[in-house]
């Protein structure tokens, strides 16, 4: 199985996408190299895909696709930065979490996506004071 790190990357409750060229929507991220740590390899592959620098990743959880396993992070950039598409990536761009299930997205995009709303959606209840 390979090793991937994929990066959920938030702004303003929006989640960027990136895509190559005629190719389904995806979250950034890529190949975790030999001697990397699978942060090393989010923080790269983001600055890479996207020319953002993240100032830290939490890591949210692993998510088995087909052949691959992601280690996915969580990054929340400020509003002032901006996405560019950079090496193969040919475009890059914010979407609302509704939008996601309706657009030509990668099966694991789709699933993380979702998987991370779901724990996010727990961890809120989880909070909330219950009333005697």
């Amino acid at each position: 199985m390979k090793n991937r790190a994929t990066v959920l990357c938030v702004r303003d409750n929006r989640i960027l996408l990136v895509a190559r060229e005629r190719s389904r929507w995806s979250l950034p991220g890529g190949r975790i190299r030999r001697d990397e740590a699978p942060h090393e390899a989010a923080l790269r592959e983001l600055e890479e895909e996207t020319t953002l620098v993240a100032d830290q990743l939490m890591y949210l959880f692993e998510f088995n696709g087909f052949s691959t396993q992601h280690h996915v992070f969580f990054a929340e950039v400020g509003p002032h930065l901006s996405a560019e598409p950079r090496n193969e990536i040919a475009k890059c761009k914010w979407f609302a979490p509704v939008k996601i299930a309706t657009l030509s997205a990668s099966v694991p995009t789709r699933g993380i996506v979702e998987l991370f709303f779901r724990h996010i959606g727990v961890s809120v209840a989880r909070r909330r004071p219950v009333a005697p």
